[in-house]
């Protein structure tokens, strides 16, 4: 991306600070009472602040740690992982759902070094769930079942819903076990999902997803093209295909691909002037997000890397990447980040979500900043 050196000093210095600042990231929100009062309408869910609770705000925070150990080629963030695993086990997992799957992703990886019995064993035991337990949809496809709010054993089954999440949250993790494991019937189910998900949730005209799709209505809800849910489909099918290590069907990798560049193509034309995006990606009267637009700007750089896309998406990454570091406060706090956004049958709900530090908002903005240094 052609990186000048004073531009790299600061994307390595702001790095180190919102990886600090994951690690150590806490529950900032947790006694504002007027938040808690307007709960779910405005993305409060308790368990999603900090680092220590098992659910998706964490699980995506600790991929983000995963990955840098992998970009940096180091071990720096291993024990931390390990103990956080370790701990959570230990004091009791919450219920099994789509978002409770999402530190698995990490954890998979990070047993390949620890080879950790308890590690194993709960992530064979997870992928099994999910073959066999996990409600379906219509056309058997994975059920957005979320954990119930503020009931660590309980859930909300959204029957006959997917949403746009789940193939980051959870399909992810089912590939990567059969890969793993060589269980081609975890494979094919992870290649059906995906399939299924691009097959109700991708918009055609727009190029764009919507955010979930129910079976019950027979419609996407309120038709929204949310910021962050396009960018879990961004960020997450390339890991997917690359997962695959040249084994994907050919036929299946191209449909997929076209996909992700029609998608790519699509955000192109959306990002605002400052370089991120809106949190509702056609409405420029929505806030701009930086978690979403983050992970949107992951996704294209690794495209870019990989060859998929050209290198006119070169000065949209640059952009952006500046318009990220803007976000960054002196302590590492990634500004602007929104929160838990439950399905929403207009653009107000997606307006009014709260902002707030998350941990998904450090990590994504880690994969971005990592991504371009990887562009020197």
């Amino acid at each position: 991306m052609g990186i000048k050196n004073n531009d790299r000093n600061e994307i390595e210095e702001k790095l180190e600070l919102v990886i600090n600042k994951l690690m150590n990231l806490g529950c900032e929100t947790k006694d504002d009472e007027e938040l808690a009062k307007k709960g779910e309408a405005v993305g409060f869910f308790k368990r999603d602040f900090g680092i220590k609770e098992w659910d998706w705000p964490q699980g995506v925070g600790l991929l983000g740690l995963l990955k840098i150990m992998k970009y940096q080629n180091n071990d720096n963030y291993k024990e931390f992982l390990y103990n956080w695993f370790k701990e959570n086990i230990k004091n009791g997992l919450p219920s099994r759902n789509i978002n409770t799957t999402t530190p698995l992703l990490t954890l998979v990886e990070l047993n390949e070094c620890y080879k950790d019995p308890e590690f194993e064993e709960l992530c064979l035991s997870w992928a099994d769930w999910l073959m066999n337990c996990l409600p379906r949809t219509k056309e058997r496809g994975f059920q957005h079942v979320t954990s119930a709010n503020g009931d660590r054993q309980g859930v909300r089954l959204n029957e006959n819903e997917m949403w746009i999440d789940t193939i980051f949250m959870t399909v992810l993790f089912l590939n990567k076990m059969g890969q793993k494991y060589h269980r081609q019937d975890w494979i094919d189910e992870s290649i059906h999902q995906v399939l299924m998900h691009i097959k109700y949730l991708y918009d055609k005209k727009s190029g764009l997803f919507y955010h979930g799709w129910t079976f019950n209505e027979m419609n996407n809800f309120g038709g929204i093209f949310w910021c962050r849910g396009n960018s879990w489909f961004t960020l997450g099918i390339l890991d997917y295909i690359e997962c695959f290590k040249g084994t994907m069907n050919a036929g299946v990798k191209e449909f997929i691909l076209d996909t992700y560049k029609a998608q790519a193509n699509a955000l192109k034309k959306l990002q605002a002037k400052s370089g991120l995006w809106h949190t509702v990606l056609d409405d420029k009267s929505s806030y701009e997000e930086v978690s979403g637009s983050a992970a949107i700007t992951a996704g294209i750089l690794k495209g870019i890397r990989l060859g998929i896309l050209d290198d006119s998406y070169l000065c949209v990454a640059d952009k952006a990447i500046k318009a990220i570091l803007k976000n960054i406060d002196e302590d590492g706090t990634v500004l602007n980040v929104s929160g838990g956004t439950g399905m929403g049958y207009d653009a107000n709900h997606y307006k009014n979500i709260l902002i707030a530090p998350m941990a998904y908002g450090q990590s994504l903005t880690i994969l971005a900043l990592a991504e371009a240094l990887l562009h020197d």
